[in-house]
């Protein structure tokens, strides 16, 4: 691996992995807990829009894709929060517009379509100084965000009810975390592609969230280990010649699967312990002492 550091796109590649990492540890977190996992698939896929949108107007697809996943981000939660339509019909009807018109809009722009898959699959190893610096940008504001109302995030994420009682603006605290999610969503589209964002988004807070129960710990640890597997995937795709957002999944779905054999374990162990420290302390055992 550090052999490989000495190419310029190895590096932009890691840095890119810490980035997006960063993001993916705040969000996910919010993700995790509010079950809102499929919507934010649907902001994912809806992005495609704008891809075919700034292909088919000759600008960067990356820009289309943030004004695509931010119109959809607010349609999806206005319309969720407003009508009595299902959500996940919803959620399902702007999933297919938004592909629907990013394959159209790609079907009409002339001439040869460079990267368009890297969107789909990810390209994290054609990562731009010009990407980073996007994704920079949207790390700072998704910080920004999540420390200024983060007192109002954790209202609703645990009890709607009473944020709303305390004068909490729910619905516009709730639709500033979909823009947050829409954020993220772009910046993850170079690293594991749209089609696996939903994977690289949720595993990381899912792992976390069995071991830590305060947010702000369970944000750091996700972060950490979207970096872990981030740079461990990347490591295996070079050594093995693999595709390499579908290795960095692949090794945040194995540690999903053996944290998830773990933590039952873990909670036998904890049970054990607390059973013996409950008998030492009996009277009876003092007594004999």
């Amino acid at each position: 691996m550090m052999e490989a550091l000495q190419f310029d796109f190895m590096r932009n590649a890691l840095i890119a992995g810490v980035l997006v990492s960063i993001a993916c540890g705040i969000i996910g977190t919010f993700v995790v807990i509010n079950r809102i996992v499929f919507i934010s698939g649907g902001i994912a896929h809806a992005a495609y829009g704008g891809i075919g949108l700034g292909y088919y107007f000759r600008f960067n697809p990356i820009l289309g894709a943030i004004i695509f996943s931010l119109v959809a981000a607010l349609g999806m939660g206005i319309v969720q929060r407003r009508t009595k339509e299902r959500a996940d019909t919803i959620i399902g009807v702007m999933w297919a517009i938004g592909m629907a018109v990013g394959i159209i809009l790609v079907d009409l722009t002339r001439g040869y379509k460079a990267d368009l898959m890297s969107y789909l699959f990810g390209s994290i190893l054609a990562v731009s100084s010009n990407d980073l610096l996007i994704m920079l940008v949207l790390d700072i504001i998704i910080i920004a965000l999540a420390v200024f109302f983060y007192k109002e995030l954790l209202a609703i994420s645990f009890d709607e009810t009473f944020a709303t009682i305390t004068n909490v603006p729910v619905d516009a605290i709730y639709l500033t975390l979909m823009c947050m999610i829409a954020l993220t969503v772009v910046m993850m589209m170079r690293v594991v592609g749209l089609i696996m964002v939903i994977a690289l988004l949720t595993m990381p807070a899912a792992i976390s969230s069995q071991f830590v129960r305060d947010m702000r710990k369970m944000m750091v640890l996700a972060s950490i280990l979207g970096m872990f597997f981030t740079t461990v995937g990347l490591w295996l795709s070079y050594e093995l010649n693999l595709t390499s957002g579908a290795t960095i999944i692949l090794v945040a779905g194995v540690t999903y699967g053996l944290s998830t054999a773990v933590k039952p374990l873990m909670r036998r162990t904890q049970t054990k312990r607390k059973k013996m420290a409950r008998v030492q302390r009996s009277p009876l055992v003092k007594a004999k002492k």
